[in-house]
């Protein structure tokens, strides 16, 4: 006897949700110039900390500073798009539940640099030499 959520149209909907959430994360780097910049900001992050040989812990604060950059991205395409779609035409709430979304995403952005800076700096510096205390 099959207990619910161990069947075949279970485990169906299950790779669905996953094809409609990689389809969001390719909407957003495909239509969101900033995604770019992320992107690319992310894979040098990602070549220093391997060519820095960083602990666990210091990968750790690197990963989750990036996932807040991308949740923000994310979530402020989906509110953009909420917006546009409820609200065709300009109005006050509209533009203020933009620039709140995107005013997320420059703090977590902002966020992500300042742990960036915390944990990349001081090897970084060792690395070339410069006593960094």
């Amino acid at each position: 006897m099959n207990e619910p959520g161990n069947d075949l149209s279970s485990f169906g909907k299950r790779k669905q949700s996953f094809r409609y959430a990689f389809e969001g994360i390719a909407y957003v780097l495909r239509t969101q110039p900033n995604a770019l910049i992320h992107l690319i900001i992310m894979v040098c992050v990602i070549f220093v900390a391997i060519w820095l040989e960083l602990t666990a812990q210091d990968w750790a604060l690197l990963v989750l500073a990036m996932t807040i950059v991308w949740t923000a991205e994310f979530t402020n395409t989906a509110i953009e798009a909420l917006v546009d779609l409820a609200s065709p035409e300009h109005h006050r709430l509209a533009k203020v539940a933009k620039d709140v979304s995107a005013g997320a995403v420059l703090v977590g952005a902002i966020g992500s640099v300042v742990v960036g800076l915390l944990v990349l700096a001081p090897p970084l510096l060792i690395r070339f030499g410069i006593n960094p205390e």
